[in-house]
């Protein structure tokens, strides 16, 4: 197919008007996918590769040549940032052929989604949020909105695919699809699948159409990638030895933080001086500390601030203030952030990205890196890897540089094997279930309870939950009076149910803190959670505050600016790492493989622990004596296969080896007291988990393990159940035993 030739007349004017020589690899197999066939489409390609237009072109060529009568294209995406970015450049387009684009989520004025409801047409932006919300509070307009969809398109889609959020974006689609009487294909787009099998199953499942997953041949990867290590004090770890080797990328330093400086935080200070940057950190906390930090670095220089924050708990306008500076390419400015800005808004021209200490996933890695690079020039990434020199008397676990290992694995892996996450399979979604069921009733009425089941339970999403499981829940509901029964022996939200339902944090079913909205005179800075008493001090925004007013009541603290630091505190921050990246971990300590990308302190650092783990034994065997008769075992196993060995050791080991003083470093190692030899032990564990085991065993007496954000609503049983049976990776944990 000559894709170009099949574009509509004002989309081939677009492409020659941007000086566009030829149509990319990714263009021609999207249009060949989304023309010549009528099925579903995953589009994977590296960051900046042009996706979103290669979607656009054919479906807005095809909304132009037969146009809807309702909205014909519904765009998905995680973020409000991301779907303003995108509201730009598909209006630009789109204006030449009067198909109209419309975004809508809480930033969006009234009049904008008027116009959308008088005149439903062309493409709707919007976030699984305000979709669920659009869902409940118009859904006597969806036919109206959505009767002539033809293309759901879901951007960023492996931010979906491990979690309750994703969860629900798959289930609005289904069931939006179901009111309106469509069919629409779904679009996928994502630049960091690792099995883009696996992910199109997982979200094309349900809608009765193939998939379609072009394959696009790669770009050649140019990466300037390094990783260096500093300890927090001196002396750093290559300061005994002689380094002549250099890191594929080499940055001089140029000697520009203040003297006392700590030495990492003064080596992200010096090498984004003149230019554009972002650094990642892995919780908010840390994104304050490091801005407060380099803020304070250069008012001691007496040099202008250069350095901005971005992250969730700030309030819109600190975050769009950052979007907007940070799109001017004549200012060489770095804003310091979490996964905000990991998704692909347009912030202009970076020249560097940091990462301080390693990502969670292959995934963040790649998102993280390929924020650079854009228009032409390698991605470029420098790794700060940050550790206090341990005690003297500290265990041997406590000496392995963990995150130093975790760097290294996640960029192995990926040029090694090309790996990336696969989709998080065999969840029970209680959590998700409740609300949707909520949604279902809020949205559609009185039902009876096989209307709901059909509604609900039906959804492809939830095919693992079984009718008695959702007969329980009801069952529950209806005692707590979530939901209520009518004289016609149907069932309507119940009062309790109604101020769940009714509030806006219902609509997101992510986990969230209680949390108070933080303001300085007419400023609003963002939000916190446990706030402190009055005269305490607050970080926030990359500044320090004092608070002047706590109001409960409306969850507001006020306050005003002073000088200094303090740690900020946001909430939990939770991690899940995968199987495969702690054996590559283990992999890395057992070889003698250098690695170009390592500065000279974190190439020490790992000969350092190379030997240190040699000595010690902890790849060649998993328990290691620490002294008398504790010991440390080594896994080598994801966060959940992790978790579910915890359980299983405390639980069915306790008394057969006396297992005392049990503590873990999830999922690195756990310690403990025993009086069986190593030998004993790995022969009785082996027994043990070679017998069958009931996941609820793992459950403690009395515990109730909330995971999720309506956990708390739901039966004891379906809670522990969720949690035995969807979280614990029982299979992965005896795989690792019986190995030993």
């Amino acid at each position: 197919m000559d894709v170009f030739e099949r574009y509509a007349p004002f989309i081939q004017d677009f492409i020659y008007d941007s000086g566009w020589t030829s149509l990319r690899g990714i263009e021609v197999a999207a249009g060949e996918a989304i023309f010549g066939t009528e099925e579903n489409v995953l589009l994977t390609s590296s960051t900046a590769s042009g996706k979103t237009e290669a979607a656009f072109f054919p479906i807005i060529t095809m909304l132009h040549e037969a146009p809807p009568s309702s909205v014909g294209c519904l765009y998905i995406a995680p973020l409000k940032a991301l779907i303003n970015d995108q509201f730009g450049r598909l209006n630009e387009l789109c204006e030449r052929a009067d198909i109209p684009v419309f975004h809508w989520h809480g930033d969006v004025s009234s009049s904008h989604k008027k116009k959308l409801l008088k005149h439903p047409a062309g493409i709707l932006q919007i976030t699984p949020e305000s979709l669920e919300a659009m869902m409940i509070r118009r859904h006597g307009e969806i036919c109206h909105l959505f009767g002539d969809l033809r293309f759901i398109v879901i951007d960023e889609i492996h931010s979906l695919l491990r979690g309750d959020r994703g969860g629900q974006a798959l289930c609005l689609m289904e069931r939006l699809s179901r009111l309106a009487g469509v069919s629409p294909r779904r679009i996928g787009l994502s630049a960091t699948l690792g099995d883009p099998t696996a992910a199109g199953k997982f979200l094309f499942d349900g809608t009765g159409r193939g998939v379609v997953i072009p394959k696009v041949k790669s770009q050649n990867m140019r990466w300037h990638l390094l990783m260096e290590h500093f300890y927090v004090t001196p002396p750093q770890a290559a300061d005994a030895g002689d380094e002549s080797e250099k890191p594929a990328l080499s940055i001089p330093a140029t000697d520009t933080a203040p003297v006392a400086a700590d030495p990492a935080y003064a080596y992200i200070f010096e090498h984004t001086r003149g230019k554009k940057c972002l650094v990642f950190s892995n919780s908010r906390e840390e994104c304050e500390a490091v801005t407060s930090t380099l803020r304070a670095y250069c008012e001691a220089r007496h040099e202008p601030d250069r350095f901005l924050i971005h992250h969730g708990n700030l309030s819109t306008s600190f975050r769009e203030s950052a979007e907007d500076a940070m799109r001017d390419d004549d200012l060489a400015l770095t804003t310091c952030t979490t996964a905000t800005l990991e998704l692909g808004i347009d912030i202009g021209k970076l020249e560097r990205a940091f990462q301080i200490d390693a990502p969670f996933t292959v995934s963040a890695f790649l998102q993280r890196m390929g924020r650079t690079g854009r228009r032409g020039d390698p991605e470029e990434m420098i790794f700060v890897m940050r550790e206090e020199h341990p005690e003297p008397r500290a265990l041997l676990p406590e000496n392995v540089p963990w995150k130093l290992l975790q760097g290294i694995a996640l960029v192995e892996l990926y040029l090694s094997e090309r790996w990336v996450e696969p989709p998080r399979e065999g969840r029970l979604p209680y959590s998700l279930l409740y609300h949707q069921t909520m949604s279902a009733l809020a949205a559609g009425g009185e039902m009876t309870a096989a209307e709901l089941a059909k509604n609900v339970l039906g959804l492809a999403y939830f095919s693992n939950i079984s009718r008695e499981d959702f007969r329980e829940l009801l069952l529950h509901l209806i005692e707590n009076d979530h939901i209520q029964r009518t004289e016609n022996d149907g069932l309507i939200v119940g009062l309790a149910g109604e101020r769940i339902v009714n509030s806006f944090k219902f609509f997101a079913v992510f986990q969230e803190n209680e949390e108070y909205t933080v303001r300085c005179d007419s400023q609003e800075l963002g939000t916190i959670v446990k706030p402190p008493p009055v005269g305490d001090k607050i970080a926030i925004a990359g500044h320090v505050w004092v608070v002047e007013e706590l109001d409960r009541k409306r969850r507001v603290v006020y306050c005003h600016p002073v000088k200094g630091r303090v740690p900020a505190y946001f909430g939990d921050c939770a991690g899940d790492i995968h199987t495969k990246i702690l054996e590559k971990m283990r992999d890395i300590l057992r070889v003698d493989d250098d690695y170009r990308y390592l500065g000279k302190n974190a190439r020490a650092r790992l000969a350092s622990a190379r030997e240190a783990s040699r000595i010690a034994g902890i790849t060649s065997s998993p328990m290691v004596p620490l002294g008398g008769n504790m010991y440390a075992l080594f896994p080598w196993v994801g966060s959940y296969a992790f978790l579910a060995m915890e359980r299983f050791i405390r639980i069915r080991m306790k008394e057969s080896v006396k297992v005392r003083g049990f503590s873990s470093a999830r999922p690195y190692f756990m310690t403990f007291s025993t009086d069986a030899s190593p030998d004993e032990f790995i022969s009785r564990i082996k027994e043990e988990a070679a017998k069958p085991i009931d996941p609820m065993e793992l459950v403690f007496p009395n515990e109730v393990p909330v995971f999720d954000k309506y956990d708390e609503l739901l039966p004891e049983h379906l809670v522990k159940k969720g949690f035995a049976c969807g979280v614990l990776d029982i299979a992965g944990m005896k795989e690792r035993i019986l190995g030993w």
